[in-house]
């Protein structure tokens, strides 16, 4: 399996739900450090995983949405906690969209997987990972 990857940040406040999060249910914020790792079994017709400089610009573009915004404020994610976890999903299925109407390019069409990892801190990350 081959494999690209490439990273950015975004910063975000929100809060959490339930006795479990203890002081994480107040307002707090938080810096992730994203990684996405996009991943095919054959190189594409240019011996390329995925066109490094679009997959960086997609993950910026998908970053942009939630960078400096207050998640509890956000109307899709009512009656979700934002967990670190749940995160990495939404920017996974944002990616696999812009995957599909091919603004990562057309080799981007050949992708068997993708995985993005949210790092919370030096020692804490989650990640999603499915197939496309």
């Amino acid at each position: 399996m081959y494999r690209l990857n490439v990273r950015d940040h975004f910063m975000i406040a929100h809060s959490f739900r339930g006795e479990i999060f203890g002081p994480a249910q107040r307002m707090h914020g938080a810096t992730y450090v994203v990684d996405v790792t996009f991943q095919r079994r054959e190189l594409d017709d240019d011996g390329l995983v995925v066109d490094i400089g679009l997959a960086g610009e997609a993950l910026k573009k998908v970053l942009a949405e939630f960078n400096f915004q207050n998640l509890d404020g956000v109307e899709e994610f009512q009656g979700h906690n934002t967990t670190t976890e749940f995160m990495a999903r939404v920017v996974f299925e944002r990616l696999a969209t812009a995957i599909q109407l091919c603004h990562l390019g057309e080799g981007a069409m050949g992708l068997d997987s993708l995985c993005v990892t949210l790092h919370e801190s030096h020692v804490a990350w989650a990640s999603y990972e499915g197939e496309l």
